[in-house]
């Protein structure tokens, strides 16, 4: 039985932050990870960003080993035995520790239909598969128009693909954008040649020869070579619930990001943690908060907790556009928008009709430290307020 000091269980970009901190503090014990995926630590973004357009997969590698960290990939954890302070994996192997970080992070949402060829894009082995497909296939259908599917779309358009997206929203991004916007990016996605079928579902699903077919909710039938779906993710919680730490909504965190068990933390996609500055409980399925929240926690482990008070973010780039959001970015939300002359550049402030939830910055990069800032002051939604603090240059 090998015993860690530290061990890390899920092999993201969350525990590459956590060994880095524990480092900083401790930079003896042994700290071990155990990954369910074969490749070690690596960024993610890129697999839908920066890999299409030339960067090279040498450069997304983490390399956490380098930290004098054990890396145990290809293994999966299977049960915790806490009283005991124990874990044990399909390997038929058994870990002890001293403190535990859960960094599981979630598995990507399916759909139910049987001998699907469908690829739920999330981690790498996705990215070389569909790589592979592109060299052969010239149709591809993408089910959803959130970050996957519109970062996908764009960047199979412009290897000269026929795109088609299929999503349940009346326009690409609904769910953060508000209707103004989303329906100004379906006008842009079809100018470059994107048919989309907004405000449906996926009824059906068949494969006939090297075809794909999907039949949506009016009964149409869509011919694909290649079916890619961006459905969002289910955070992969059973491992904590069934050792009995405290879960809703992901694993419950206190400040330190410790769970409902003593020495046992959690961080990353997985975790439901409170932030002070907007005043509830989040749980975020972006790279800053991995980052923040692993470095964040790998301190606590190493004996230097802090409370964590950090305002997540996030970003995205697709065609000629990118954007920042700070905070809560919630189509649903009231929002106060400036734009510029020809709405190539906005700031975007989301508010619960008093109090600032979120700032979306489109086409305007650098200013995500101010609309943090502004966030941790706590501003009211007055239009007179807001509209001097950011500036659209």
């Amino acid at each position: 039985m090998a015993h860690y000091p530290y061990l890390i269980v899920g092999g993201g970009m969350t525990a590459d932050a956590a060994v880095r901190a524990i480092r900083s503090i401790d930079e003896n014990k042994a700290i071990g990870i155990i990954s369910e995926e074969p490749y070690p630590p690596y960024l993610r973004p890129p697999l839908s960003k920066g890999l299409w357009k030339g960067r090279p997969v040498q450069r997304i590698w983490c390399r956490t080993e380098s930290k004098k960290a054990d890396l145990f990939l290809g293994e999966t954890a299977l049960a915790l035995d806490l009283s005991n302070r124990r874990l044990y994996t399909d390997k038929e192997k058994t870990y002890s520790f001293e403190k535990l970080l859960i960094a599981t992070g979630g598995r990507p949402r399916t759909l139910p239909f049987k001998d699907q060829s469908i690829i739920y894009y999330r981690n790498l082995a996705d990215y070389y598969k569909l790589r592979e497909i592109t060299e052969r296939a010239e149709h591809f259908g993408i089910i959803g128009g959130g970050f996957i599917g519109t970062e996908i779309a764009s960047c199979l358009c412009e290897l000269g693909k026929k795109v088609s997206m299929i999503f349940l929203e009346e326009g690409i991004g609904r769910r953060i954008f508000p209707l103004e916007l989303s329906l100004r990016l379906n006008a842009f996605f079809e100018q470059k040649g994107v048919r989309l079928y907004p405000n449906q579902s996926v009824k059906d699903y068949r494969k006939e020869g090297d075809k794909e077919i999907i039949v949506s909710s009016t009964g149409q039938e869509l011919v694909f070579d290649c079916v890619v779906a961006g459905l969002g993710i289910i955070p992969n919680v059973e491992l904590a619930k069934e050792a009995g730490i405290k879960v809703e909504n992901g694993i419950v965190v206190n400040e330190y990001l410790q769970t409902s068990c003593e020495g046992v933390y959690a961080a990353g996609d997985v975790a439901n943690f409170y932030c002070p500055p907007l005043g509830k409980r989040l749980r975020v399925e972006h790279e800053d908060n991995a980052r923040k929240m692993g470095e964040c926690a790998g301190k606590a482990m190493a004996g230097n907790p802090l409370v964590y008070e950090h305002i997540p973010s996030f970003y995205s780039d697709f065609f000629n556009f990118s954007y920042e959001s700070v905070g809560i970015a919630d189509g649903n939300l009231p929002v106060i928008s400036f734009w510029n002359a020809d709405s190539s550049k906005g700031v975007l402030y989301y508010h619960d009709s008093s109090k600032l939830m979120g700032v979306l910055l489109w086409n305007i990069p650098g200013k995500v430290p101010e609309a943090r800032a502004l966030l941790s002051e706590g501003v009211a939604a007055d239009p007179q307020v807001l509209s001097h603090r950011i500036s659209l240059d």
